[in-house]
């Protein structure tokens, strides 16, 4: 008679937990009934595990090549700059010898994942036309998550570091940052119509990067002060396992496929599906105009043009901030890193101020270009810490030309080659980005020990490419987006669920 109270209580527990489950489960289908598409968290948690190790690992290289080069102790020297306590001539022919192999070793790294990249962005992104875009996003996450366990794997056990080139190679098998963010772009793309719209939700998606990467880079030199380098390389790792449990069950897919294409697309080979991203791209270009085909072209050398230096002039700032004279600690690239990524905040603003402004598109292209070429410049006559910063703050608007010039390519192809277009600039992009950190890590290596700042030189001299194409789109074919609204490309994708 004792126990039945307790019978009674443990009853209505299990039955307060069997409803409460009931509920869960009841939340989590009305999700999947009325369908998430908000990619932007995805973009949001994928931005913060990224550059919560990006300056780290430049710098966990540097560390490993100077233990290993030198046989000393990397200095420390608290929150102050290293050159402060280091001004011997040995220190300073170390700084020379770590910076030329470091430099190398990105150069390594970039070399041996790039093609396999670039493979894989461009059949992946083409092949999401049919088989939907949630593959393009999930694929570049796995292999993101396989290069963060890497990282702690070799840092946690100390093996060799070269074993970090290895576990590049692998990663790029699934994708990279032109996959993720190609699948992304062309996510968006399924969702808006109106031109405007388009224009702003890519911008977003860049500021979203840009702030969930500032706030990331300012936490990484404080996290790796307190902590050392394996925890932010474990939180990474975490962060991209509950970004990909979003994916795959919670964001809905924008593209829905018939059972007919689901019964090709099961049954068809590697060979079949080389051939759609072929037929796909021939399309894409076969279904504009002459004139739109070639305002295209224009518009994609613009692009990968200005990728190229801007990503190569980038790419060289943590490596020259850890040189004489400036010699920064990991609390100063961390707040050096993060005022570069509030680049895409500042130019998600100025895209958002001036489309509603009315100012055309191809003038903020050319705002975003000067923006780019006066900030490299002062950068490469920088000595202090004062001045280094300062050099950052012309290019707070360097972002701007990249969803721009995505938006005027998007809407001269119809809907149902959005894959094929994206597909084709994150190849065009991963394949500039790879390049160009690959040639200017190269320069870089063999300026070093003369001029250090030459590179960013070579940067901005190098936007005079994309600043000739830009004045030729302007002047033959400044009005060709408000012709291809005016007459649009006949529309294919039945599949998509806005027609639906």
């Amino acid at each position: 008679m004792e126990c039945a109270p307790v019978h009674h209580a443990l009853g209505k527990w299990l039955l307060y937990l069997n409803l409460n489950a009931e509920v869960l489960k009841g939340i989590l289908h009305t999700i999947r009934m009325k369908g998430l598409f908000l990619v932007e968290p995805v973009v949001a948690l994928y931005a913060f595990s990224s550059f919560l190790i990006y300056p780290l690992v430049q710098q966990y290289v540097y560390r490993r090549l100077w233990q290993e080069l030198t046989n000393t102790t990397y200095p420390d020297s608290g929150n102050t700059s290293r050159c402060v306590t280091n001004t011997s001539t040995n220190q300073s022919s170390y700084h020379e010898v770590v910076q030329r192999q470091a430099s190398l070793f990105s150069l390594y790294t970039d070399l041996f994942s790039t093609i396999p990249s670039l493979i894989v962005t461009l059949m992946l992104v083409a092949y999401s036309d049919r088989g939907g875009r949630k593959i393009t996003i999930i694929m570049p996450l796995i292999g993101a998550l396989i290069y963060a366990l890497a990282f702690l794997t070799v840092s946690y056990f100390e093996l060799n570091i070269y074993l970090l080139i290895g576990s590049s190679l692998l990663s790029s098998l699934f994708g990279g940052l032109g996959t993720f963010l190609g699948g992304c772009f062309a996510y968006i793309a399924d969702l808006c119509e109106d031109g405007r719209q388009k224009t702003l939700r890519m911008a977003g998606l860049d500021m979203m990067i840009g702030l969930l990467a500032g706030v990331a880079s300012v936490s990484t030199g404080y996290f790796l002060r307190a902590a050392g380098f394996n925890w932010p390389f474990l939180t990474c790792a975490l962060c991209q396992c509950l970004v990909i449990l979003y994916t795959i069950f919670i964001l809905e897919e924008t593209v829905k496929k018939t059972h007919a294409d689901a019964v090709h697309l099961d049954g068809s080979t590697q060979s079949t599906a080389l051939k759609q991203m072929i037929y796909g791209v021939y399309k894409m270009f076969l279904g504009a105009s002459r004139r739109c085909k070639i305002i295209l072209i224009l518009l994609m050398l613009i692009f990968t043009s200005f990728s190229f230096t801007y990503v190569g002039g980038i790419s060289m700032m943590t490596l020259y901030e850890l040189n004489e004279p400036l010699c920064w600690t990991e609390i100063l690239i961390g707040y050096g890193s993060a005022m570069s990524t509030t680049v895409f905040l500042i130019s998600f603003v100025g895209v958002l101020a001036f489309t509603y402004c009315g100012l055309p598109q191809l003038l903020i292209v050319l705002i975003g270009i000067l923006s780019v070429a006066s900030g490299m410049v002062m950068v490469a006559f920088t000595k202090t810490t004062l001045q280094m910063f300062l050099g950052r703050v012309p290019m707070l608007l360097s972002i701007m030309p990249f969803p721009v010039l995505r938006s005027m390519m998007s809407k001269i192809i119809s809907r149902s080659e959005q894959g094929a277009l994206f597909a084709c600039l994150s190849f065009l992009d991963s394949l500039t980005n790879n390049v160009s950190t690959a040639v200017f890590n190269s320069v870089y290596a063999s300026t070093v020990a003369w001029y250090p700042g030459f590179i960013f030189l070579l940067s901005a001299g190098l936007c005079v490419i994309p600043l000739f194409f830009l004045g030729v789109v302007g002047l033959i074919g400044v009005d060709v987006a408000k012709e291809s609204e005016e007459d649009p490309v006949e529309d294919q994708n039945e599949n998509s669920p806005l027609l639906s």
